[in-house]
């Protein structure tokens, strides 16, 4: 077994570099379609279900199949794990680029999320393996920035797309990017895996999905019996993890105090991210009327202010506590989403957005540095997927209900690329102040749970 480098050189930064490409595309992945939403909704036809399906497939998938790639990373190689699972993501993108009806298409942004699963805890946990513990918060820091950056990038990044080609342009976008990963990884990655890992256990491979997706799909569906039969899962799931040897999820990281309040805050804090975007991006194109450009250009001071946060946030926390740095970057984007609730034009809706971007770049800095730093070398896949989950699981929640009740609000029955200007305000409205109420709880929640720490 590798161990982690006393202290990185050129190769490693240079590596960190090549990591950031399916870093990007992960995040921009989870927002690039909404601004094309319109676009293929008059090519498609899809239903508001099928509409719903199509923006939230692909983190439906990846949050279900997280657990079992960053534990089967540790096992067969972190590497090549990030190979095969490159190569997978761009055919999956190119059959998304050119899908011809709405049912094909949520099946193409289902294998993006199973490719994509293979992508995050892989570049996570060879980041823990290139840097040492003095470098590794920096790096992580830097990976939080292109994975912030990827999500606030998205839309503008559609947007030019959508400027000058059809909606599947903005699936397209992956595949040179991963082309460049396959031929540089092998040269500049190294190689890892657990040596003293058994084999992966089947069994509890079937229990994590059949916990995962039942409860996200009775979430979208208001199924509470698929909700209850995945919480049944889970229980199963749980039982066999104590009793395996070698399980698919060590649940002694949990004992972690700062381990698990950290996925806490991931899931709501995507959450929250996950709930308002899909209102944001849409009112500026349906209430505003701007093409998918100039919303993408108004997006701007968001994208910024966004960077800026994740990138100062390893100075702060060498000055400052984890329970001041997270607990006060919550607050912000409280604030945030405060404004947005009260938001009745374009101003208000930019600055809203803004803040609570500002405040959302440290906890996805720092919340995922204390997962990782939390976890054994030999264990990092596996904490790295659990960090992808709770903010993958965060987004799809999101999503499937706080986007759920914002449509109830904006349309009335009708169609939600119909409603008027007013009632989807005041959807968006009603979003906002549900995500103010659960990010200020999570603030005072942080500041009690990780004080001294």
């Amino acid at each position: 077994m590798q161990t982690t480098v006393s202290r990185a050189g050129a190769r490693e930064w240079i590596g960190l570099a090549v990591l950031a490409l399916p870093t990007l595309l992960l995040a921009m992945d989870a927002t690039v379609l909404y601004l094309a939403v319109p676009h293929l909704a008059a090519d498609l036809r899809p239903t508001d279900t099928e509409l719903l399906w199509i923006v939230d497939s692909y983190g439906f998938m990846v949050a279900g199949f997280l657990i079992t790639m960053g534990t089967l990373g540790d096992r067969i190689g972190r590497r090549k794990l990030l190979m095969i699972g490159a190569a997978a993501f761009a055919v999956a993108s190119a059959l998304a680029a050119f899908a011809p009806d709405p049912l094909l298409l949520i099946l193409a942004r289902g294998l993006l999320g199973v490719a994509g699963a293979t992508l995050g805890p892989s570049t996570l946990a060879l980041i823990s393996t290139m840097f040492p513990p003095g470098q590794r918060a920096f790096a992580i820091g830097l990976w939080a920035t292109c994975f912030s950056a990827g999500i606030a990038l998205g839309p503008i990044v559609g947007g030019l797309l959508l400027e000058w080609f059809w909606w599947g342009s903005v699936f397209l976008l992956a595949v040179p990017f991963m082309a460049v990963l396959l031929l540089a990884g092998p040269f500049l990655l190294p190689e890892f895996r657990d040596t003293e890992a058994g084999k992966l256990d089947l069994t509890s491979v079937f229990l994590s999905l059949a916990t995962v997706l039942p409860v996200i799909y009775g979430i979208k569906q208001h199924g509470s019996f698929t909700i209850v039969a995945g919480l049944v899962f889970g229980v199963l799931f749980v039982r066999r993890q104590r009793k395996l040897a070698d399980p698919l999820l060590d649940l002694r990281m949990f004992a972690s105090r700062s381990f698990s309040v950290a996925l806490m805050v991931q899931v709501f804090t995507m959450t929250t991210i996950g709930g308002i975007y899909l209102f944001v991006t849409q009112y500026l194109q349906l209430v505003q009327d701007f093409t998918s450009l100039v919303a993408g250009l108004w997006l701007m001071p968001s994208a910024v202010v966004l960077v800026i946060s994740s990138l100062v946030t390893p100075k702060l926390a060498e000055r400052l506590s984890p329970a001041k740095v997270v607990g006060a970057a919550l607050a912000v984007a409280a604030i945030g989403y405060a404004v947005l609730a009260a938001a009745d034009g374009l101003a208000m809706v930019v600055v809203g957005f803004s803040l609570l971007y500002l405040g959302t770049g440290p906890v996805m800095a720092l919340g995922t540095d204390l997962v990782i730093g939390t976890a054994p070398v030999g264990k990092a896949g596996s904490a790295a997927a659990m960090s992808e989950t709770a903010m993958e699981f965060g987004i799809a929640f999101g999503v499937g209900v706080l986007g759920v009740v914002g449509t109830a609000v904006a349309t009335n029955g009708q169609p939600l690329l119909e409603s008027a200007p007013a009632e989807f305000t005041s959807g968006l409205n009603v979003v906002a102040l549900l995500c103010a109420v659960i990010t200020a709880v999570l603030s005072v929640l942080v500041f009690r749970l990780l004080k001294g720490r």
